[in-house]
């Protein structure tokens, strides 16, 4: 019974990668792997398939090693094509739904007229669902969305040797494709937008310290460009967290509605955006006499709000078409240039000019 844990262990670790195509003293071993990166070859395997969680700097430097020595899992080599694309989500609760909806809209008739279904793997258990379908070649290539700089996915697809394209990622993972968002014209737009209005105090919300996993990290270059723009323009600008359940909602803004508080809102959350006007209704505060509110958000969840918000409207539409072409040009043997796609702010109903503003021209004119 002993030995058969042995051989099973043991078959474990070389079903998770093992030898590169053709066998023969001249492939690249997860021996050779383990050896270069000063980890065991049970750790390499571990990044692989996900099986156990590694350490973020651990991960990294299999990551790395991988990369340099061209490692390719064992039966990584081309096969007649599944007419399969996966896409990789964060789990159910890290996830932006009426972005995602757009996206596998728009992405699904894309790959239709090439020929392709696609394939949903979620991250609900860790990598290793995305170790199952490309080792099993389940997939001919892989689209991975709200990638960053530090994702465990990276290592799985390094070593499967499968076309892949990282959503999110601002193309730092070398020798994958990836399409990114350029959030920086739109934050900067945002806040002359407000300023010009009148604005001198703004909150920002983001999600909470705690939130899970890879929670809208590729907003992180709006936050950037907006507070860069705020400080240039004189306007105080404020980050509190703010996580998209209902209490939490309205605690962060009864924090903010406060004599001399902001006189401005920007929801970065989607999901939070329906919560953040019900209870601004709810605490007689009138979108936009008397606050206004700027969403980043999908044009399908814009459309869904009482009144049209002004909003930083994010391309998921686009984001899916231009993912799923660039998939398919790998795997026609085409390079995959990274792709950016830039959001755009769209005036709406929901800002208007600061109170202060509106009282002292009323003043000035009575």
């Amino acid at each position: 019974m002993g030995l058969e844990k042995v051989l099973t262990k043991m078959t474990n670790f070389r079903d998770a990668a093992d030898e590169a195509p053709g066998g023969g003293r001249g492939a690249v071993t997860i021996t050779d792997v383990a050896n270069a990166a000063g980890v065991s070859a049970s750790t390499v395997s571990y990044v692989i398939t996900g099986k156990r969680t590694i350490s973020p700097a651990t991960r990294r430097r299999v990551e790395e090693t991988i990369r340099a020595l061209g490692y390719r899992r064992r039966g990584s080599s081309p096969s007649p094509r599944a007419g399969i694309l996966a896409v990789a989500v964060p789990p159910l609760g890290d996830r932006q739904l009426g972005m995602e909806m757009e996206f596998f809209s728009s992405a699904a008739g894309a790959a239709r007229e090439l020929g392709f279904d696609l394939l949903l793997v979620t991250d609900d258990e860790g990598t290793s669902g995305l170790h199952r379908v490309t080792s099993a070649a389940l997939a001919d290539a892989v689209i991975v969305l709200d990638a960053g700089d530090d994702d465990p996915r990276v290592p799985v697809l390094l070593a499967s040797g499968r076309p892949a394209v990282l959503v999110g990622a601002p193309g730092q993972h070398r020798g994958l494709a990836s399409v990114t968002l350029d959030f920086a014209p739109a934050a900067r737009a945002c806040l002359a937008h407000l300023a010009d209005l009148g604005h001198r105090s703004v909150a920002h919300l983001g999600p909470s310290a705690t939130s899970p996993g890879h929670r809208l990290r590729y907003l992180k270059g709006f936050e950037e460009a907006f507070g860069a723009a705020a400080e240039e323009r004189g306007v105080k600008a404020i980050s509190p967290p703010c996580a998209s359940a209902a209490e939490d909602v309205a605690r962060c803004l009864d924090e903010l509605l406060v004599e001399g508080g902001p006189t401005a809102l920007v929801v970065r959350d989607e999901a939070a955006l329906p919560l953040v006007l019900g209870t601004l209704r709810r605490r007689g505060r009138q979108v936009p006499a008397d606050i206004s509110v700027v969403a980043i958000c999908s044009d399908t969840v814009a459309g869904q709000q009482r009144i049209r918000p002004t909003a930083v409207v994010v391309p998921a539409a686009e984001l899916g078409v231009l993912s799923v072409r660039q998939a398919v040009r790998q795997l026609d043997g085409e390079p995959a240039e990274p792709g950016t796609v830039a959001p755009a702010l769209a005036a709406g109903e929901s800002t208007a000019a600061a109170p202060a503003v509106r009282h002292g021209a009323t003043l000035s004119g009575g």
